[in-house]
């Protein structure tokens, strides 16, 4: 396209990074410490409205804040990241980290911790960033088993940090939650500093600000009426409202990004086969995930009066959760050597079959603390092969110069999916419920339902792995590190 801005690369003739490794430990650490944010109030959510004196719906904002801080920030950082630097949005981005958890850190009312949640919401584009970064700056023989670890960050840090942040609110003061990961975010920022270097492919040219106010405009009307549906009433006039205005202003966002030269997102390379079919099976994967967030906690601390539950504190909860995390971590590599061999497709669809078949034990063993334990491993080993793959099939589709865009929308997706499977369970056991002392609690039947919601959507995302090219990317294309800036100006 003869409008498109040139692509200033100067990737050609330079060595690669003296310290791959140090790159790839300081990327992942930072996509750990992000992806700590969406559970670190987790254990206090229960308290929240004692500690800002106020109203428990109100409280709950401290949670939808960061989710749609995150909804927003994520395709803006990663357009920007490829027109200007991705380092210097990774830094960026780290900033907003550390200085939403500071002003968490000082408040004790409702409005400065919205603020201070949006912040770190905002945030998240850090993992997207990051595996954009590795694209660039690493050896092609390094450049799988780095993305799929940094991919699994985000399962890493929301696994790890639940333990942490239950055992520092049982322990110490509140504010110490967000002290905490203000420090880890000044790290993380000193580490990126000193050890990561900037990316010189970069498109430069115009920023869409149109396009982002209204991608951002139509996703937080969409991500409101999923995430407070329940709340509000999901026939309320409200949140009809508001799915209504995200169809209308995502529409029309969508011609809109069709006809201008320099557009925040590119329809034209999200409609590709295996970019869409990727994105579509992240939203699957995304709500598959989370369905098990939010079973197996409640498993665990329901009343043993219940028949099912199993008595457990949050600080068990999170001691069972968090070799999830190092299980996903562990299977990084092994993710990578398979799509090596097979290619990316052939390692979505194992993850796809691991997750429905972890679901799948799920129904049948959830009465010890052990039998949890082993569906959250076999999950998150599913889980780890998938997010593995994600960024590999992504990055094969589309060109260097749009790396950053395209795997902070595929990042979006899977929230996306988060989003619905707390909707969908939230509605399923609120229906299917039990009484305990005067109170309704959810039934062992509507768990099981919800797990076998969970298997069902990895099952769609097998589906729609099926549809994706059966050709490796690196059979098609180049190591992104040998294209010439000449041959990447002209693809961009």
């Amino acid at each position: 396209m003869s409008d498109a801005p040139a692509v200033r690369s100067a990737a050609a003739g330079r060595s690669a990074p003296p310290r791959p490794n140090a790159v790839v430990a300081v990327l992942a650490l930072a996509g750990i410490t992000v992806s700590l944010m969406q559970t670190l109030v987790i254990p206090i959510v229960p308290e929240l409205p004692v500690y800002l004196h106020a109203s428990a719906s109100n409280a709950a904002w401290a949670v939808t804040a960061t989710l749609l801080g995150a909804a927003v920030a994520t395709p803006v950082a990663g357009r920007l990241g490829d027109m200007f630097g991705k380092r210097r949005l990774l830094l960026a981005s780290l900033v907003l980290l550390v200085s939403g958890s500071v002003v968490c850190a000082l408040s004790d009312s409702l409005v400065p911790m919205i603020a201070g949640r949006a912040l770190q919401g905002l945030a998240a584009a850090v993992v997207p960033l990051g595996i954009s970064i590795m694209r660039d700056e690493l050896p092609a023989e390094r450049l799988a088993g780095s993305t799929a670890l940094m991919s699994a960050s985000l399962g890493v840090g929301g696994a790890l940090g639940l333990p942490a942040a239950a055992f520092i609110a049982d322990h110490f003061d509140w504010h110490v939650l967000f002290w905490t990961s203000a420090t880890l975010g000044v790290v993380s920022l000193a580490l990126v500093l000193a050890l990561v270097p900037e990316s010189q492919v970069r498109t430069g040219g115009r920023f869409d600000v149109v396009g982002a106010l209204g991608l951002a405009a139509g996703l937080v009307s969409l991500l409101l009426a999923v995430s407070k549906g329940a709340d509000w009433g999901w026939g309320s006039g409200t949140t009809l409202g508001l799915f209504a205005a995200a169809v209308v202003v995502l529409s029309a966002w969508g011609r809109y990004e069709l006809r201008t030269a320099q557009p925040l997102v590119d329809l034209r390379t999200t409609v590709r086969r295996q970019v869409l079919f990727t994105n579509l099976a992240s939203i699957a994967f995304g709500f598959s995930m989370f369905a098990m967030s939010l079973v197996l906690p409640q498993l665990l601390q329901l009343p043993t009066q219940t028949g099912y539950g199993l008595g457990r504190s949050m600080l068990t909860v999170g001691l069972v959760l968090a070799p999830q995390g190092l299980v996903m971590m562990g299977f990084a590599p092994v993710s990578a050597a398979i799509t090596k061999a097979k290619g990316p497709k052939v390692t979505l669809m194992c993850g796809a079959v691991i997750v429905a078949a972890g679901y799948g034990l799920n129904i049948l063993l959830m009465s010890e603390v052990w039998h949890l334990i082993l569906v959250s491993c076999v999950i998150g080993a599913g889980v780890g092969f998938a997010y593995g793959a994600m960024p590999a099939l992504i990055m094969g589709a589309v060109p260097a110069a749009e790396t950053a865009a395209a795997n902070s929308l595929n990042t979006l997706m899977r929230s996306i999916g988060t989003s619905v499977a707390s909707a969908v369970a939230g509605v399923i056991l609120a229906q299917m419920t039990i009484s305990l002392g005067g109170h309704a609690l959810p039934s062992q039947n509507g768990f099981k339902v919800v797990m076998a919601l969970g298997a069902s959507a990895a099952v769609l995302a097998f589906v729609l792995a099926s549809f994706l090219p059966r050709h490796r990317p690196a059979d098609a294309e180049p190591a992104p590190s040998a294209t010439p800036p000449a041959e990447t100006a002209e693809v961009a």
